[in-house]
């Protein structure tokens, strides 16, 4: 009798190893990407049922981006791969969904009169206030990103060396 419980024991074990990182789900970038998949789709649910069904891409291709993402930093892909520049990466998938969901929100609400292309409008709308909230801290992550690159690539003497020649140019 004690065999099945030990099963039951590797199977909880297993799960638990697919599940994200308690750390993770309790930060920003953990909370705003679910939070940027759930209502990525339920605006492509919405569009399928709509008479706008011509903007459903959009949302599919940001649900599927942000559950990637979500595992990839859940994983800690990001720290694997050096080569990809992930805050910037992150930073331009932000702008590109919020700028996008922002137009084709108004395109919906103004141009279509069915309830589904309404809510995805208004849904839409939501998005856009999570994705500029994302990229506004992606933003500032980047930005530390870049301000560390840099501080690695230049030793302080040629830093030193770079303002005391260009306080020179400025006579």
């Amino acid at each position: 009798m004690e065999e099945p419980e030990a099963g039951a024991g590797a199977g909880a074990a297993a799960l638990r190893a697919l599940l994200p990182p308690r750390e993770f789900l309790r930060s920003r970038k953990g909370q705003l990407l679910p939070a940027e998949a759930v209502l990525s789709f339920i605006i492509f649910i919405c569009y399928i049922a709509s008479l706008a069904a011509s903007f459903m891409m959009a949302p599919l291709l940001e649900f599927l981006l942000a559950l990637f993402l979500f595992f990839a930093y859940a994983s800690k892909l990001n720290e694997k791969f050096k080569g990809i520049y992930w805050p910037l990466s992150d930073f331009l998938r932000c702008v590109t969904a919020a700028i996008i969901y922002f137009a084709i929100s108004i395109a919906a609400v103004s141009k279509y009169n069915d309830g589904a292309s309404k809510a995805a409008g208004v849904f839409g709308f939501i998005a856009t206030i999570v994705f500029a909230i994302d990229f506004y801290i992606t933003f500032n992550d980047l930005v530390t990103f870049l301000k560390q690159g840099s501080s690695e690539s230049e030793s302080p003497e040629q830093r030193k060396s770079e303002d005391e020649d260009s306080d020179s140019d400025s006579d």
